[in-house]
């Protein structure tokens, strides 16, 4: 039986920015790279940052010019790890074709300004497709499978804004009901998928607190026929922001609530 594979998301964050640029909260505006960079430390493996990058607005850095490069490499020194050579993953990969580097915005390596560690690339037993930047501002291939920290950035260039919901993504609609803003996804994902779609989008998998807050949602969900939904998966269904925690029938929400206790907070929610 396939599982579930869809969310709402309540989006909170909102922040200003040299007057009319806009851009989340846990982002830093650099007027030297022209955007805002974000240094996530918890390292991921290179897919996952990847969609981590995308899901939040930005893209998988990459060191595509000298000040962009210089500014990757301050992150690796400041992060305060002891190794020598200390890396993290840049945007710059090969999973379409062997050998074939592209930043994720689809710049070719031969236009980047590259310096590589010694004896790199070399492809270990043909598993290295994606490269990683040292604390020396060197390249490496390291398998796109292997973990990392790495940093995500978003152009200023972009025309694109946050809305009310302090988001760039148009599919968040503010609901004065309940002063939260939602979206229905439709991409297929299991719980641990769709919690992390939605934590990466700024938000969480909606909590029902209310009887007004489940007439939102089932309107929201109302919205969207499964005549309209593309695959095949169970489009009658959709995760919300409650789980037994790996204990069977100890339902909590994703804030700890039990039940009973859901809704009696909704004034933080």
């Amino acid at each position: 039986m396939k599982s579930l594979f869809k969310c709402f998301v309540l989006l909170f964050c909102l922040h200003f920015i040299e007057g009319s640029q806009l851009f989340r909260c846990d982002y830093t505006y650099n007027s030297e790279v022209k955007g805002w960079l974000k240094h996530i430390n918890i390292p991921a493996n290179w897919y996952d940052a990847r969609l981590r990058c995308t899901l939040e607005g930005a893209v998988l850095a990459s060191p595509t010019s000298v000040k962009m490069r210089n500014e990757m490499v301050r992150f690796v020194n400041d992060s305060g790890n002891e190794e020598s050579l200390y890396e993290i993953f840049t945007g710059i990969h090969a999973t379409f074709a062997p050998g074939a580097y592209l930043t994720v915005e689809g710049k070719p390596l031969s236009k980047i300004p590259q310096v590589w560690a010694s004896n790199e690339p070399d492809n270990k037993e043909d598993k290295e497709s994606c490269l990683t930047l040292n604390s020396n501002g060197e390249l490496a291939d390291v398998s796109c499978g292997t973990t990392r920290p790495y940093v995500c950035y978003r152009s200023a260039d972009s025309k694109t804004r946050t809305n009310e919901c302090g988001t760039v993504d148009p599919e968040y609609r503010l609901d004065a009901r309940t002063n939260s803003c939602y979206k229905f996804h439709t991409v297929p994902r299991n719980f641990s998928r769709a919690f992390f779609t939605c934590y990466a989008e700024g938000g969480y998998l909606a909590v029902i607190n209310s009887e007004t807050e489940a007439t939102v949602l089932k309107e929201l969900f109302g919205r969207y026929p499964a005549g309209n939904m593309q695959g095949t998966f169970l489009k009658h269904l959709a995760f919300i922001g409650f789980h037994d925690w790996g204990e069977r029938w100890d339902f909590r929400s994703i804030h700890g609530q039990t039940l009973a206790e859901t809704g009696k907070k909704q004034g933080n929610e």
